[in-house]
């Protein structure tokens, strides 16, 4: 069991730069990866970015000039620094946890799961 909560949503107007942050809790030790999504009114929820726990990061083509992730391990936390925001950057943005499929000597391949936060709200207008 893994809890997400997001915050630093807000508004900021166009230009303008802002950071979110994701603080996790519970099972920890389950967890491999954590990523940052969006979904846009009348869009799909789509991926931003996604670091490992060793500080990999992935980033969608699109995102990557503007968004970067990163975490702090000793906080359980990940961050996304957002710049140069834009009125459709408006949204909301979602931390997501992945504890990936593993293997058990009892149970052989124990299925994985996808953890989410509630979203934190980021509006870009002036």
């Amino acid at each position: 069991q893994v809890q997400l909560v997001e915050s630093g949503g807000g508004l900021v107007q166009p230009g303008g730069s802002l950071r979110l942050s994701c603080a996790a809790s519970g099972t920890l030790s389950e967890i491999n990866a954590m990523a940052w999504y969006r979904q846009i009114p009348g869009r799909k929820r789509e991926l931003i970015a996604a670091i490992g726990r060793d500080g990999t990061t992935t980033y969608e083509d699109s995102m990557k000039a503007r968004f970067t992730i990163s975490r702090d391990n000793a906080k359980n936390t990940i961050y996304l620094q957002m710049n140069n925001l834009r009125p459709e950057d408006t949204g909301v943005y979602y931390c997501n946890a992945e504890k990936p499929p593993s293997w058990s000597a009892s149970e052989g391949l124990v299925r994985g799961t996808d953890y989410w936060g509630k979203g934190a709200l980021v509006t870009v207008s002036s």
